[in-house]
C-alpha cells in the first residue's frame, strides 16, 4: 500500500457577493493568504447570476479580468462537482456572484502528516459559526 501524499485538511467554501464583480480588497486578502502559504487553492470557480437570471460561470483556467479575481493562478484539480455547482446556482439571488473555492489548509500539512504517521485520524472537524464566536467574545 502506498502512503498518501502529505496534504493538510481540504475544505470547500462558497463566498457570495452582491453584484457581479468581486471587490479588489477581497482579491488582495485572498492572494495574501495564498502567498503567505497558509492555504493552497486546489480549485476555484466563479459564478454570477444576472438580473435576468442567466448564469455566467468562469473556471480558474479562464481569463478572470471581468470577475475581479485578476492575478489569481491555480492549477485546478477538478474537485468541484457539477452537483456542488447546481446547489450554489440554485441558491443564488439575482444580481449576485459567488466564488466556490476548494483549498488545502497548508499550515496544517506537517501536523496532518505526523498525526497519520502516529496512526491517528481526525475524529471530528467542526467549523464554529461566526455568530457563536462573536457571542462568546462579547460575553467575556
Amino acid at each position: 500500500m502506498t502512503q498518501p501524499a502529505a496534504i493538510g485538511p481540504v475544505e470547500m467554501v462558497v463566498l457570495s457577493f452582491p453584484g457581479t464583480r468581486i471587490d479588489p480588497a477581497v482579491t488582495a486578502a485572498f492572494t495574501e493568504v495564498v502567498d503567505r502559504g497558509y492555504a493552497t487553492v486546489l480549485d476555484l470557480i466563479y459564478l454570477a447570476k444576472d438580473d435576468d437570471g442567466s448564469i455566467t460561470q468562469v473556471e480558474i483556467d479562464e481569463p478572470l479580468s471581468e470577475t475581479g479575481l485578476d492575478g489569481l493562478t491555480v492549477d485546478p484539480l477538478g474537485l468541484v462537482s457539477d452537483e456542488d455547482l447546481d446547489v450554489v446556482r440554485s441558491s443564488m439571488e439575482l444580481g449576485t456572484s459567488a466564488v466556490v473555492i476548494v483549498y488545502e489548509e497548508t499550515w496544517a500539512r506537517r501536523l496532518a502528516g505526523e498525526v497519520r504517521k502516529a496512526g491517528g485520524e481526525v475524529e471530528l472537524h467542526v467549523q464554529v459559526p461566526r455568530d457563536a464566536v462573536e457571542a462568546a467574545l462579547s460575553a467575556t
